[in-house]
C-alpha cells in the first residue's frame, strides 16, 4: 500500500511539472527567488485565493510552481486573457475563408448596410480603433448566448469617434468580428474555436462564456474565456512557434505576423494606456490584433514582447529576445484596484519584468 501511494505522489509532483507542454525541466538551472517573492506576497495580501504560473525558454520549462489550490488544471475564468485567444480563433477562419482583415461589418454583417458602423473593417474592431463604444451602456451586460443576439445590442448604439482615429480599449466591437467569422464559415463561434484552435492544440478545457451566465458556451470573446494554465500554455506555444504546434501548422505565419504588427497606426493614443501607465514605456504602436505591444525594437518597430492580460490578473506573454513565453493564471478576490494601490491588471507587468532580470544573470 505504502508504494502504491509513494508512486502516486511521485505522479502527481511529475505531472506539475510536465503539465507546461515542453518535456525537459531546467527549473533548478535559475533562481526564481524574486519572482516567488512576489507572488507569495500577492498571496500573503489576500489578493488571489490561488494562483498557477508556467515559464518556458527553448523549450524547457524554467518555471513551474502552484500556490494555494489552484494547479496547472484548475479552471480559471482569464478575462481580456482570452482577447488572444478569440483573435487567433479569426485568424484561423481568415487563414481558411474568404474573410479578410480589411472587410468591411456589412460585406459579412448586412444588418450593417445602412449603418456607419457597416463600414468599419475588421481589422480595426480587433485593435480598439473602430469607434464602437467598449461595452454596452450600464446596467446592461453582454451576456447572450449567441453572438447574432449580441450585436442586435450594438446596432443601434452611436459610435464613440471616427473609425480609425483613435484607440480605446473594450471588449464590445470583438462580439462584431467573431458574428464575421461565424457568416464567413457558417458555424457559431464555440463551434470554430473548438474545431481551429481548442482541438488542433488539445485545449480539452477551455470555452468561452460570460462569468455570470450559467451553464452553455455562450460567446463573450472580449471577457469571456475559461481556461486552465495547461490549455493556455499550448495556446502560447503554437503562437510563439509561428503558428505550429507539435508539427501542425495551425495558424499561418503571415497570420501570426499580421496579429503582432502594429494595428494602431495614426490613431490616436490617449496617455495613461496599459503600456505607458504599466509598463512606463511610451510608443502609439501598442496594440495588434487581439494583443498588446508591450515591448517593441526601436530600429525595426517590431514587438518583441506581446500579451494579453486580464482585469482579474490573468497575464500571458512572450518575449522573443529571451526566447521565453509563460502564463501567470489567476482571478482576483473583489476589486480589481486594492486600496494599497496594487492592480490586478496594471501590476501583472512585474512578472514579465522579473522573469527577463532573472534570465540576464544567466547570460
Amino acid at each position: 500500500m505504502k508504494q502504491i501511494i509513494i508512486i502516486v505522489s511521485l505522479i502527481g509532483i511529475y505531472l506539475s511539472f510536465t503539465s507546461c507542454r515542453p518535456a525537459d525541466n531546467r527549473q533548478a538551472d535559475y533562481d526564481f527567488t524574486p519572482l516567488d517573492s512576489i507572488i507569495t506576497s500577492w498571496m500573503n495580501k489576500g489578493y488571489y485565493p490561488g494562483v498557477s504560473i508556467c515559464v518556458v525558454r527553448d523549450d524547457s520549462v524554467i518555471f513551474q510552481k502552484n500556490y494555494k489550490d489552484v494547479t496547472p488544471d484548475t479552471k480559471v475564468y482569464v478575462a481580456s486573457a482570452g482577447k488572444w485567444v478569440a483573435a487567433a480563433v479569426i485568424g484561423a477562419v481568415v487563414d481558411c475563408t474568404e474573410l479578410d482583415w480589411n472587410d468591411s461589418v456589412k460585406k459579412w454583417i448586412p444588418e450593417f448596410k445602412n449603418d456607419i458602423k457597416g463600414m468599419i473593417t475588421l481589422r480595426q474592431l480587433l485593435s480598439h480603433t473602430s469607434g464602437v463604444r467598449p461595452y454596452l451602456p450600464a446596467p446592461r451586460v453582454d451576456n447572450y448566448n449567441h453572438l447574432d443576439s449580441a450585436i442586435m445590442e450594438i446596432l443601434p448604439l452611436d459610435t464613440v469617434f471616427t473609425p480609425g482615429t483613435r484607440f480605446e480599449y473594450g471588449g464590445l466591437a470583438m462580439q462584431i468580428a467573431g458574428r464575421m467569422a461565424e457568416k464567413a464559415m457558417n458555424k457559431e463561434f464555440e463551434e470554430l474555436f473548438q474545431e481551429l484552435i481548442a482541438r488542433p492544440l488539445g485545449m480539452k478545457n477551455s470555452h468561452f462564456t460570460p462569468v455570470n451566465t450559467d451553464g452553455g458556451h455562450a460567446p463573450m470573446l472580449g471577457g469571456g474565456l475559461c481556461t486552465t494554465l495547461h490549455d493556455y500554455m499550448r495556446f502560447l506555444d503554437m503562437i510563439y512557434h509561428n503558428g505550429v504546434f507539435e508539427e501542425k501548422q495551425i495558424l499561418k505565419p503571415e497570420t501570426i505576423h499580421e496579429m503582432q504588427a502594429d494595428q494602431v497606426g495614426n490613431a490616436e493614443v490617449h496617455p495613461g494606456e496599459y503600456v505607458e501607465r504599466a509598463l512606463k514605456k511610451y510608443h502609439t504602436g501598442i496594440y495588434g490584433l487581439g494583443e498588446w505591444r508591450e515591448l517593441i525594437d526601436e530600429a525595426t518597430g517590431e514587438a518583441y514582447q506581446i500579451s494579453s492580460p486580464g482585469w482579474a490578473g490573468a497575464y500571458p506573454w512572450i518575449n522573443k529576445q529571451d526566447r521565453v513565453y509563460g502564463f501567470f493564471i489567476a482571478h482576483v478576490q473583489g476589486s480589481s484596484q486594492k486600496e494599497d494601490g496594487f492592480s490586478s491588471f496594471f501590476g501583472s507587468p512585474v512578472i514579465s519584468q522579473t522573469v527577463s532580470n532573472i534570465i540576464s544573470l544567466k547570460r
